[in-house]
Parts: structure tokens; C-alpha cells; sequence
């Protein structure tokens, strides 16, 4: 796993980031000698969003650095200062001036997020530069921030011949042990002892057995669930995903990785909440013991599913957790799930999809999201597609024909196994399909920082 992230004590030989916009840029080249306001002239940089340069000493070490500051709301990048992180010699910085509190906290935590890597370079961790905490900011906060986000994504990008199933779990046992908090599973066999049909039946061609994972802490506050989809690989089961479609699929724990993450934000913090994480951990496999399509199935809480696309898993074991979840009270549940394509030709692969029938619970995510630049966007639970989701033959379609609404469908399947509990889906994608500031490609976090943020108030 990636090293934890932090930031480094202040030092006489830390070099200053300023961050200058384009009318505070010729008050601060007033004050640099002619040699550097000639190099700096000569590199072409003004101050713009998006510029950096490395500004030489008299032994043409590194003496600044200049940025230009971020654009102006509407913000059309995060983590700018994250570009220069990996850019810059190593040795030690430190940001001197130009943001104000809400910028200077997203550019020391872009600092950080710019610093991960999955593999670890051969012969261990490659030289980084680091950053001095900045005054002004919550430092173990945004440490902590990074830390869960790290581990999300190594959890999603290890390949799935290391992280199976069994590994979900002891990823989430490492963590209980770490803050205090207890898991116990219900694994194979047990599993239909214990009344989780589809879990098993989802999980049961894998080699490895599925499991459900039950995380909990804290005892006092009010009662937050988390339900994160563990697919650890999918193959789509007997309606077998083409090659190309397959590539990707060590993803699809993504739900499980990202509610991981944010428990570990939870925790570190020391959030004053009851905390629950709920699992299913399984492998979609091909096997002679494989669920068909045309099976008629009965979830834990007793609704029937006609199986028509043995690809539409996640939702299968979801219902079963969601429906586990209901049983004790809860004051909010969230679903997290790499559920659908169809979201990701909604709204493409950087912004999280939500769904809540609670005004209240999606103004006060957006308000969040927007605050700590962790895009979400709201979708509809819209009811006149319900009918689309209930077959002659059973109560529920786990695939609807026709190729309409995939995400709202899926969405809506899984409402009915909430009851009156208040709900947060996300039908989020999990990976970054090109590097980013802050963000190279492979598995990233969505969603968890927004509702990290909105917690105090969803549950106020």
C-alpha cells in the first residue's frame, strides 16, 4: 500500500511558492533582481492560470517558484498546484502567499494527492518533493483526506488476482484495527444460512467465496450506513462481457474502495457518529454452478427478481446488503457502487451521479461538493419508469429490455430494498481514464470528499 501522506515542519531552507495572479504579477517581479526578471520574461510567464516557473538563485538553485492563481468561479480545473508537485526538484516548499483559506486548503491537499503512485517504483519510493503546512488550514484534516483517498485507490487499482473477495475483507479488518472499530463477516455457505441469497448465488462460481463485511464504530451519535458494491472482478457471468469490456473490471469494487476510504476519513477524524459499513464481496465467474439469465431469484427481503443479464450483478448483492442495512435504524444510508455505464455516458467518467428523494439531503451534498471540488450531480429518481422494472413473471427485472434510463432503472431497483431510510445512491465510474492534477490514471475516489463535507448537516 502507498505510504501516508503528509507534510513536512517548517524550515529555514524551504523554498516559497507564491501564487500570483495577473494584476499582483508586476508588484512581485518588482521585487526579484534583473536577472530573474529577465529569466522570468524569457519563459513567457504572466501569471495565468495554469503557469509555472522555477525561479533561478545566484548558484541557479531554485530560489521560487511562481504560479498563476486558479481560474475564477466557474473553475474549470481542480488541484492546479498538484501540476508543478511532481515537476519541481526535490527539496523542500512552502506556499507563501496569493490564496485565500478555501484555495489554499484544495492546493495542500492537491500537494499531497499529487504525490501517490500505484505500483511503488522498484527499490521502494521514488524522491518527492515536499510541502510545509501551511498556516490557516486544518492540517491533520486534509492529512487525513488523503490518507482514505489513498487507500481507495490502491484498493482499486490492485489486480484481481491480489485483491479478491477475502482481501476486501482484510482491507476492512486492517482499518477496524487500526481505529478501534470490529468486523466480523458471514462467508460461503453461511451466507444462505444467514439468509443472503443473492450474495451467494452472485458469488458462488467464484474460487473465492463471496462474503458480506460488516464494519462498525463508534457507539454514541447519530447512526451513518455505509453499503459499498464488492465485485471484486466481473466477467458478466454467463452473458460474458466482450474482451474490451472485461479490461477494466478489477474496478468494480470500486463502491467498496471509495466507502473504505471515506470510513477511514470517518475514523481518523474521530467524527462523533455511529458508524456502519456494509459489504457484499464477491466475483461474478463462469462456472457450471453460474446463476442463468431467466433465473427467478428471492432477495433477502423476500422480492423476486427475474434474472434477465447475468452482467447486472451489483445491484443483486447490493439488495441483499441494503435491505440487511434497514434492519436496525439508521439516520442515513448511502450506497456507493460502479454500478452502470449508462451513468457514464450520462455525464462522463468525472462527475459522481447521485440519487435521494430528499431535497434537503441533495442541497446540502451539492452545497458540499461544490465547496471542496468533488463534482456530483443529482439525478431522478423518476417513478413513471418503475413500470420498466417489474416483469410479468417475478417483482423485479434486474435488466430491463430496451436500453433506456440504464442508471435511473438501476437506481430504482434499489430503492426497494431501503424501505423509509434516508438514501444517498452514487453510481460513480472509479477511475481517472487520464491523468489529472492530483489525480493520475487508474482508481480515484468520487464522491466520498463531498460527502465527508455534507455530513455535519445531513445528519444535523
Amino acid at each position: 500500500m502507498s505510504d501516508a501522506p503528509s507534510f513536512v515542519p517548517e524550515t529555514e531552507e524551504a523554498v516559497p511558492i507564491y501564487v500570483l495572479r495577473t494584476d499582483t504579477f508586476d508588484d512581485h517581479l518588482a521585487t526579484l533582481s534583473t536577472a530573474q526578471q529577465t529569466w522570468i520574461k524569457g519563459q513567457r510567464f504572466k501569471a495565468e492560470p495554469g503557469q509555472s516557473v522555477q525561479v533561478p538563485g545566484e548558484n541557479g538553485e531554485v530560489a521560487q517558484v511562481l504560479v498563476g492563481a486558479p481560474d475564477a468561479t466557474p473553475r474549470r480545473t481542480r488541484f492546479d498546484i498538484a501540476k508543478i508537485a511532481r515537476m519541481l526538484p526535490h527539496a523542500t516548499y512552502k506556499i507563501v502567499t496569493g490564496l485565500e483559506r478555501e484555495d489554499l486548503e484544495e492546493a495542500s491537499l492537491a500537494w499531497l494527492l499529487a504525490a501517490y503512485s500505484f505500483p511503488q517504483p522498484k527499490g521502494g519510493p521514488s524522491a518527492k518533493s515536499h510541502l510545509v503546512a501551511p498556516a490557516n488550514i486544518d492540517v491533520k484534516r486534509i492529512e487525513t483526506i488523503a490518507r482514505g483517498e489513498f487507500l481507495t485507490r490502491d484498493l482499486i487499482n490492485a489486480p484481481a488476482n491480489q485483491l479478491g473477495p477475502d482481501g476486501i475483507e482484510n482491507a476492512a479488518k486492517k482499518l477496524a484495527d487500526e481505529f478501534g472499530a470490529t468486523v466480523s463477516s458471514i462467508v460461503g455457505s453461511d451466507l444462505l444460512e444467514n439468509n443472503f441469497p443473492l450474495v451467494h448465488t452472485v458469488g458462488r462460481a467464484a474460487n473465492r467465496d463471496p462474503r458480506l463485511i460488516d464494519l462498525r464504530f463508534g457507539d454514541t451519535g447519530p447512526k451513518v450506513t455505509l453499503v459499498g458494491k464488492g465485485v471484486a472482478f466481473d466477467t458478466g457471468g454467463l452473458n460474458l462481457k466482450p474482451g474490451g469490456s472485461m479490461a477494466l473490471m478489477k474496478k468494480d469494487m470500486g463502491g467498496a474502495a471509495t466507502v473504505l476510504g471515506l470510513a477511514q476519513m470517518i475514523m481518523g477524524l474521530q467524527l462523533p457518529v455511529q458508524l456502519r459499513v456494509l459489504i457484499p464481496a464477491v466475483e461474478n465467474s463462469v462456472a457450471g454452478n453460474a446463476f442463468r439469465p431467466g433465473d427467478i431469484l428471492t432477495a433477502r427481503n423476500g422480492l423476486s427478481i427475474e434474472i434477465n443479464n447475468t452482467d447486472a450483478e451489483g445491484r443483486l448483492v447490493l439488495a441483499d446488503a441494503l435491505s440487511y442495512a434497514t434492519e436496525e435504524p439508521t439516520d442515513l444510508l448511502v450506497s456507493m457502487a460502479t454500478l452502470t455505464g449508462a451513468a457514464r455516458v450520462a455525464v462522463g467518467p468525472d462527475l459522481a451521479p447521485f440519487y435521494t428523494d430528499d431535497d434537503a439531503l441533495s442541497q446540502a451534498l451539492s452545497a458540499a461538493a461544490s465547496k471542496v471540488r468533488d463534482p456530483v450531480w443529482r439525478m431522478p429518481f423518476h417513478e413513471p419508469y418503475e413500470k420498466m422494472i417489474e416483469p410479468l413473471t417475478a417483482d423485479l427485472d434486474n435488466a430491463p429490455s430496451g436500453g433506456f434510463a440504464g442508471s435511473i432503472t438501476a437506481a430504482l431497483f434499489l430503492r426497494r430494498f431501503v424501505g423509509t431510510a434516508r438514501y444517498i445512491h452514487f453510481d460513480i465510474y472509479g477511475w481517472q481514464p487520464s491523468a489529472a492534477p492530483g489525480r493520475p490514471k487508474g482508481g480515484v475516489g468520487q464522491g466520498a470528499r463531498a460527502l465527508l463535507e455534507a455530513l455535519p448537516t445531513l445528519i444535523g
